[in-house]
């Protein structure tokens, strides 16, 4: 399958000095992929092996649902874009051609499949449909990082569903949740379905698909009683607020010179955080100024107050606070401000807490919601560890990456792009449409940052570049060296994807160290004292153990040993 004398394989001995993640430093040391620019990475042969590995577990996966696969342009008309709304999302690449046409480069591909759906299906008779590809998104990431984990532009399964109605949708939908857990089992991943965002996409309900690990950008609360959710929307019962104060008759002012910050002010009056009432000025994009409250040992969740105020906002500058508001940043509180009010349920029915007093150096204790002000109420803070899920678990935070997700996307694109059908009475209705995506690259980072150990890489076998690693010990013209070329073309006849290091400056210690740093799940050593002893000397990857075959049977046993890796890793998954 390939020489490594003649592999472009650029192996490097030292970590690069930017990687923030273990698959990082490890695909640029293995020699797997470099970095073109900012977020732009080229994938080199093995990474890309390994790559159409995972593409065609999806595949075969995908295609056992009765999807279709088609391909799409990534360039795209802007005024489709335009007509559902998303033609402002910061992220998309917009260009304009020769001729001044306004185009996008795609960051997914609802627009495009729905504008084609349209045109094409008129009947009831026509749906169900599932459709997807294997394209190229570009995504004008503000903060690329981590290696493969954040970048521009990357490979990505998306799929579409197209319904008669939401019944259909929610067979669709638990088509493609299977399937997706048998495509996650099959590449050997930790994984976590968890309730998710709408986000950008819109639509009704989703799910995403997260593998565990430290270097992970997202982060999933989970449960012992088995909830799993990622901490944009998950939902829990607040740990008691333990030590507050006494409650007053009503709030006094104390003074608390050059105490700002909740740390400050809670060390100042020696009440715990909790006794305190974290108040955030926010601005909407339509323009509306209010001003958001949560416990002081809790944090806002700014997906959660979007969502439920239904437009984007960010928090007040510390200028505009001064000058719009004019209260002295650090003292803002909700007794007596002049803006609407909306506080956390973490604090509904807490009494005797600290609040800024909206003047310099100034609080005011004994305060209590719904007594000394007004406000409306909504779950707008980020559950934390240790409090109670909806299934009455404890919640643990665990960083992750995401590897897939899946969205009710309903008529959320059908609508403004036409797509329609007519049903038995000659009625015509809007299609019912899912969404469902998965990044290749992304499971193979995630199985990379999962399983790697100090020496490198330890690939599962069904998305490793090569099943086999085939080590030539001593020069050229020894018989150990004609061994070893002899056994490489006939695994190779035999169907095994073997890297073979036939290189001839290679020490046996370099050899050895490339052999761990790439990973791949069997090493196989031909050398002159096994030659003469009639046996070939097999390591396996994952766990170090050795043993012999022998020499006279080695191109069937390792085969079969190939193989047999395999089924086991397929037979796992469906028993999943």
């Amino acid at each position: 399958m390939a020489r490594l004398s003649r592999y472009f394989l650029p192996t490097l001995r030292e970590d690069p000095a930017d990687a923030e993640s273990v698959s990082h430093r490890l695909v640029v040391r293995a020699g797997l992929a470099r970095q073109l620019g900012a977020g732009l990475w080229t994938l080199m042969p093995a990474l890309w092996r390994a790559h159409r590995r995972c593409e065609q577990i999806i595949r075969e996966e995908m295609d056992a649902i009765g999807a279709q696969e088609l391909l799409m342009p990534v360039l795209q008309p802007a005024e489709l874009w335009r007509r559902t709304g998303r033609l402002e999302i910061e992220e998309l690449f917009k260009l304009r051609d020769r001729r001044d046409a306004e185009l996008v480069l795609a960051m997914t591909h609802e627009e495009a499949i729905t504008w084609h759906v349209a045109r094409e299906v008129r009947s009831y008779r026509e749906l169900p449909m599932i459709l997807y590809q294997f394209q190229v998104k570009m995504r004008d990431e503000p903060r690329p990082r981590a290696g493969l984990l954040r970048v521009r532009e990357f490979v990505m399964k998306d799929a579409y569903s197209f319904d008669r109605d939401e019944e259909g949708l929610d067979a669709a939908y638990e088509l493609h949740r299977r399937a997706y857990a048998r495509i996650f089992d099959r590449s050997g991943l930790e994984w976590y379905e968890v309730q998710s965002d709408v986000g950008m996409m819109g639509g009704s309900a989703a799910h995403e698909y997260m593998a565990p690990c430290p270097a992970g950008e997202n982060e999933i609360a989970l449960s012992d009683a088995g909830y799993a959710a990622n901490v944009e929307v998950a939902r829990a019962e607040p740990a008691p607020a333990e030590g507050l104060p006494a409650p007053r008759p009503a709030p006094e002012r104390v003074a608390t010179p050059g105490a700002r910050t909740i740390e400050e002010v809670s060390s100042l009056l020696g009440v715990p955080a909790a006794a305190l009432i974290k108040a955030l000025p926010v601005r909407t994009r339509s323009g509306r100024t209010l001003l958001v409250l949560v416990r002081g040992d809790h944090r806002l969740n700014e997906v959660k107050l979007r969502n439920h105020l239904g437009e984007e906002v960010r928090q007040l500058t510390a200028e505009e606070i001064e000058t719009d508001l004019r209260v002295p940043p650090g003292f803002i509180g909700p007794v007596g401000i002049d803006v609407p009010v909306l506080a956390d349920e973490a604090l509904r029915g807490l009494r005797g807490l600290v609040a800024g007093a909206n003047q310099p150096d100034a609080h005011l204790v004994g305060v209590e919601p719904g007594r000394d002000f007004d406000c409306a109420w909504a779950d707008v803070r980020r559950v934390e560890a240790g409090d109670r899920c909806p299934l009455g678990g404890t919640i643990r935070i665990e960083p992750a990456i995401e590897v897939g997700n899946i969205f009710k996307l309903g008529t959320r694109y059908s609508e403004p792009l036409g797509a329609t059908y007519l049903d038995e009475q000659g009625r015509e209705r809007p299609i019912v449409m899912g969404s469902y995506g998965i990044g290749p690259a992304r499971v193979v980072a995630a199985a990379i940052e999962q399983r790697a150990d100090e020496a490198g890489i330890v690939w599962p076998q069904a998305l490793a570049p090569f099943d086999l690693h085939l080590v030539a010990l001593g020069p050229p013209g020894e018989r150990a060296r004609e061994v070893a070329d002899s056994l490489y073309e006939q695994l190779c006849a035999r169907g095994v994807a073997v890297l073979y290091d036939d290189r001839e400056t290679a020490t046996p210690g370099e050899k050895f160290m490339d052999a761990d740093l790439l990973g791949l799940p069997l090493r196989a050593t031909i050398g002159r004292k096994g030659v003469e002893q009639g046996v070939v000397d097999l390591r396996r990857r994952s766990d170090g153990e050795t043993w012999r075959l022998p020499l006279d049977q080695a191109p069937e046993q390792l085969a079969a040993l190939v193989r047999q890796g395999v089924a086991d890793t397929a037979a796992a998954a469906g028993a999943g």
